[in-house]
């Protein structure tokens, strides 16, 4: 069975200074890169962070970081009766379809070492995600995966990240 895809969408992009899930990337909104990459490897895509816009809201809420995204995201995975869910953020719009294929390779939950918000996560992992965010337990991806124990993986090659505008303009013209 084919995981469920999730794109973290929520925050504020402040270092951005606008919306930058629909900034725009060769012609298409970053979040559009990010779901047509994803698509071919799930059973399904959600927007995680956005639920005005269709999506689901983070969880327990928003200004919480990527890491309610993700809480979300296991908690939808986990409501539809599905076993993983494969999460991108979307300022990623450069996905190598070999990662993706080999975080889904992977036996349980793994995230990529130099991106953590990207990786593949058991569904039951969602009441733990829970608890571990209602502790008030640091809330970045990288202390959330030590404590759920998934495992880093090293991809070796950049992952483009679009976190200003000078990213974005560095990796424009990109696609042919």
């Amino acid at each position: 069975m084919k995981p469920l895809g999730a794109i973290l969408a929520g925050g504020q992009a402040r270092r951005f200074g606008s919306d930058k899930a629909l900034a725009a990337l060769d012609g298409r909104a970053l979040i559009d890169h990010v779901a047509a990459a994803l698509a071919p490897h799930c059973d399904g895509v959600i927007l995680c962070g956005r639920p005005g816009e269709g999506g689901i809201p983070d969880r327990p809420a928003s200004g919480l970081g990527p890491l309610a995204g993700l809480n979300a995201a296991l908690r939808e995975t986990a409501e539809r009766g599905m076993a993983r869910v494969l999460v991108a953020p979307c300022d990623t719009p450069l996905l190598p379809a070999g990662l993706l294929a080999a975080l889904l390779a992977h036996g349980g939950s793994c995230f990529v070492a130099q991106l953590p918000v990207l990786g593949i996560w058991d569904a039951a992992l969602a009441p733990v995600c829970d608890a571990y965010i209602a502790s008030g337990a640091r809330a970045s991806m990288k202390a959330w995966a030590a404590h759920a124990g998934a495992t880093a993986i090293d991809w070796g090659a950049p992952i483009p990240n679009i976190n200003s505008c000078d990213d974005l303009s560095r990796v424009t013209g990109f696609f042919p």
